[in-house]
């Protein structure tokens, strides 16, 4: 089957590459310029093309139903490893992955059980505790926003994290939180999230971290139209709006993508877990946010940095444990 029928037939946009390289990349829905969790595992697509001179397939979705197919025709064209972006692909995973034994899969953001998936993960938790504390510190009001896309254990996870953060630099802080959506949809309406961050802004929030993909754009958007400083989430955002993105709950997910083109068709299958220990999360100052960040701001961040990897703060893992020592989570 040509490449052109390949498409023709799955109804999805071939971006790049060759025809059947190996090895391949999914973006979910939201697309590969989002600004957020696809554009990171854009960029660590790219360094790898750019770095080894490889060639490599990529995949943009336009609806939830190209989930399986998006799979089974990478898989067929012998694509490998075949490396997609988001646990929304957990299910469909489970099922097309036993049919294609000598395929291997790398799913971002989600635990899949498998001989031949990689399953890569993040300590969310500590990157965005990070993000609390800079957020309670760089607050005038004491009154701080969280405004979470999808409504998910995941997301959650984030928001508890943060919550911490906050609540351990400044006890008597208020932490709003607010949510896009309970379907996918949540991920790419970026309208309703600057609704959602007016509505912050109106009950005294000066800082908000916008965790909810390319709904984040509205968030930093509005925050930045009305004079407050938000914290963006997955890729480096700080640039987006200079002097008013006061961090980024960086994911490296760039990484991530970047390792699994490299081992090619030797993955290894099991479970990785990126944290700060493994710089797998950072809360990055640079030109763009540097004015910001006080001494005493990178001292706490740096701190509690060292106190986290040697087991001195525990931040809750919302994943393992869905009870929130933070009301509102």
């Amino acid at each position: 089957m040509t490449v052109k029928a390949l498409l023709a037939a799955t109804a999805l946009t071939l971006s790049s590459g060759t025809a059947f390289a190996d090895p391949a990349l999914i973006f979910d829905l939201g697309g590969k310029f989002d600004k957020s969790f696809n554009e990171a595992a854009n960029i660590g697509a790219v360094r790898w093309a750019e770095e080894t001179g490889g060639t490599y397939r990529e995949l943009e979705m336009q609806s939830e139903a190209q989930r399986e197919q998006a799979l089974r025709r990478l898989a067929q064209a012998g694509s490998n490893p075949i490396v997609m972006t988001g646990f929304a692909f957990s299910d469909v995973l489970t099922q097309v992955a036993p049919d294609y034994p000598d395929t291997k899969f790398v799913i971002i953001d989600a635990v899949v059980d498998g001989p031949n998936i990689r399953s890569v993960v993040f300590s969310e938790e500590q990157g965005s505790y990070l993000a609390g504390i800079m957020g309670a510190m760089a607050s005038e009001s004491g009154t701080v926003g969280f405004i979470g896309g999808m409504d998910i254990p995941l997301i959650r996870k984030f928001g508890c994290g943060y919550a911490q953060g906050v609540m351990a630099t400044k006890p008597d802080a208020k932490v709003l939180v607010s949510w896009t959506g309970s379907t996918p949809a949540a991920w790419n309406d970026p309208v309703r999230g600057g609704e959602l961050t007016r509505a912050q802004i109106a009950q005294g929030a000066d800082v908000i971290f916008a965790a909810a993909g390319g709904t984040g754009i509205g968030i930093l958007q509005t925050a930045a139209d009305e004079g407050i400083l938000s914290i963006g989430v997955d890729s480096n955002q700080n640039m987006l709006h200079p002097g008013q993105v006061l961090t980024s709950m960086v994911k490296r997910v760039d990484n991530a993508v970047f390792d699994a083109f490299t081992a090619g068709d030797a993955v290894e299958p099991g479970t990785v877990v990126l944290g700060l220990a493994d710089e797998g999360v950072a809360v990055p100052v640079d030109d763009s946010n540097a004015a910001l960040i006080t001494p005493e701001m990178e001292a706490a961040v740096a701190e509690a940095t060292t106190r986290i990897i040697n087991g001195e703060i525990d931040v809750h893992d919302y994943m393992a444990d869905d009870t929130c020592p933070v009301a509102g989570f």
